[in-house]
């Protein structure tokens, strides 16, 4: 190769490797712009996804306080339901003296000082006896008596002792129709063989107001004849009626 010609072939590898050269410094520069617009995107996209992510807690912080808020309401909407039915349950009965549970029945007290009136007409046939044994001529047999016996006439009204309400009117085998009235402070009066009862459950009944009327006795008390079964309790337990009888 002469001298021309060696020339020649280092300008030509020369002008090469400028090409070369300025391929890969243009690809740099591509390459630059696109990772910086991508970079760019990626900001974007995270910044608009952490504010949806915002957005979407605010929403769910309302929805949670506009529940509770609503709650009390429904709160305040039973409340006005039970008032209106405690109304309904205070009004005046149609026998006088005997009116259902109101204001009058909240007032109820009975202590050891209290007084009762006598039920009915006649005199006592057995009276109260727990601590020994006294004899029932129908059954011809001596038992505990925990009421006292009142002889009466079949047909006489017999008047509440005390005011009371109506707790219970339920029928027995040895003591036939039976009222028991509430008189408060745990205290209640028990009304047996009786029939044409005037009041109903849940009634208030005044003192000396009718509670029915004298029935037959029943066939545990046959021998002895008509009379009231007339039986006072203290939380339940039997205590005796004549240490109230005025």
């Amino acid at each position: 190769m002469n001298k021309n010609e060696k020339m020649s072939f280092l300008k030509g590898k020369g002008a090469a490797i400028g090409i070369v050269v300025c391929f890969m410094a243009v690809l740099a520069v591509v390459g630059t712009y696109t990772v910086g617009n991508y970079k760019k995107d990626m900001k974007e996209q995270m910044a608009k996804a952490e504010k949806e992510a915002e957005q979407f807690t605010e929403d769910n912080t309302k929805e949670t306080t506009t529940d509770e808020i609503l709650l009390p309401e429904v709160e305040e909407t039973d409340e006005n339901e039970q008032e209106s039915r405690e109304d309904v349950s205070d009004t005046t009965g149609t026998e006088e003296g005997v009116q259902q549970t109101g204001s009058a029945a909240s007032n109820l007290w009975f202590s050891e000082e209290s007084v009762l009136t006598w039920p009915a007409s006649g005199a006592v046939i057995n009276g109260y006896s727990m601590d020994e044994t006294v004899f029932f001529q129908t059954l011809e047999q001596y038992q505990y008596n925990p009421a006292m016996i009142i002889a009466g006439e079949a047909g006489e009204t017999i008047n509440a002792s005390a005011a009371g309400t109506v707790t219970a009117i339920e029928e027995s085998a040895q003591t036939g129709l039976t009222v028991t009235l509430d008189m408060g402070n745990g205290y209640s009066a028990v009304y047996g063989q009786l029939k044409d009862v005037q009041v109903k459950t849940g009634d208030y009944v005044a003192a000396g107001s009718a509670i029915g009327s004298l029935n037959e006795p029943t066939k545990y008390y046959s021998v002895e004849g008509t009379n009231l079964y007339f039986q006072v309790l203290k939380d339940g337990e039997p205590v005796d009626p004549m240490n109230f009888m005025e």
